[in-house]
């Protein structure tokens, strides 16, 4: 049997609602055609050493998927029958564990769950006929990940060649409550157009994603870098020296920051956080942490401010934060002369409080938060 990748070399990759055009720069760069996108992510059409430079190299994909087969599918049965003619024995070994991810949009199918029970089943059933034997569902964390999409009544069945989410680059060991995901950071950086051209700062830090994502940038470390298994080992026609080879051609690229990169935060526990997860990376050592209230923070020129403020998760529950983003407000206006700064609201209300007029604002997802990204110019 043939699968659709093999035969168009398609995939696809799902990324943040409303990061499909920067997601799609970013593939063409790494030297994949884009086909078409949508509001799940971007299909796009890569040769073998183009789609391991991606799974290694991107910085704003949370999944990849290799799809295998498409078909009608009207109901669990003909869900069941697809599946079931996958020969599964190809990519999972009966001492290795899997899970199923169910995707589903005006389908005669009941729920998900159910979806991804009777492709369960048959895997199950395909693999104790052909070996007498049967894997294990794991669903925390799998060998295998497989997923299944159904919209009316067209049916795909993938690989997840990512495993697990590629938001978890490895480096933040440390955390705190509600940070920003690292593919949202990694996309707010990207649309800043901010290539280590001059200083990144970020006043709040937390944990320092931003900080972590930016200095990966500047020395072209790869998001892949701590990374060592991914779901594109299971597929049967994997070529392990090409992509040892694609390693060691993206870490022989790692290089020194040319401009300094520095965070803050007011609490003396986030900043030893922040500084153990940037101390993970190459080069970690240079970006300089300490601790702050931003409201003392020494004054700040032609730089690039980020920042993921605290709103409300990160603090009391109904806490009014007015007040705080009133200062921060006074902050970017008196103290950062001749910088932009890029801020993410997670819980959008709190824009107006800030006292400034954005050049624009954009939605973007962090997790379940419906946030907003705004940009300012400060002179």
């Amino acid at each position: 049997m043939k699968f659709l990748y093999q035969t168009d070399s398609t995939y696809f990759g799902a990324i943040g609602s409303g990061l499909e055009d920067i997601g799609a720069a970013e593939l063409k760069a790494l030297g994949a055609d884009i086909r078409q996108t949508d509001h799940r992510g971007v299909e796009f059409r890569a040769a073998t050493p183009v789609l391991y430079r991606i799974h290694n190299e991107t910085r704003l994909f949370s999944r990849l998927l290799a799809p295998l087969i498409r078909f009608r599918c009207r109901h669990g049965d003909d869900l069941y029958d697809a599946a079931r003619e996958i020969p599964w024995e190809r990519f999972l070994d009966n001492h290795e564990t899997f899970a199923v991810r169910a995707n589903l949009h005006q389908s005669g199918i009941r729920n998900s769950a159910f979806a991804g029970m009777r492709t369960k089943d048959a895997l199950v059933d395909r693999l104790r006929e052909r070996t007498g034997a049967r894997p294990s569902v794991d669903r925390r964390d799998p060998d295998l990940r497989i997923d299944v999409h159904v919209r009316e009544e067209n049916g795909t069945i993938s690989i997840d060649t990512s495993g697990d989410s590629l938001h978890r680059r490895g480096y933040r060991t440390d955390t705190v409550q509600a940070p920003i995901q690292e593919t949202l950071a990694a996309a707010v950086l990207e649309i800043a157009e901010w290539n280590g051209e001059r200083p990144l700062i970020d006043p709040m830090c937390g944990s320092g994603t931003f900080l972590a994502e930016g200095l990966m940038r500047a020395t072209k470390t790869p998001a892949g870098f701590f990374r060592r298994h991914f779901g594109l080992f299971h597929l049967p026609d994997f070529e392990s020296d090409l992509w040892n080879d694609t390693l060691d051609e993206a870490e022989a690229q790692i290089r020194e920051p040319e401009v300094g990169i520095q965070g803050s935060d007011l609490d003396k526990r986030v900043v030893a956080s922040a500084r153990r997860n940037l101390g993970h990376l190459p080069h970690g050592r240079t970006v300089r942490i300490f601790r702050s209230d931003f409201r003392d923070h020494p004054p700040i020129q032609d730089a690039l401010v980020v920042c993921n403020p605290p709103y409300g998760v990160r603090l009391k529950a109904g806490e009014d934060l007015s007040g705080f983003y009133r200062d921060f407000g006074d902050f970017l206006k008196q103290k950062c002369t001749g910088c932009s700064a890029f801020v993410y609201f997670g819980e959008r209300a709190w824009l107006k409080s800030i006292g400034l007029r954005p050049e624009w604002k954009r939605p973007l997802m962090n997790g379940g938060l419906d946030g907003r990204l705004a940009r300012f110019e400060l002179y």
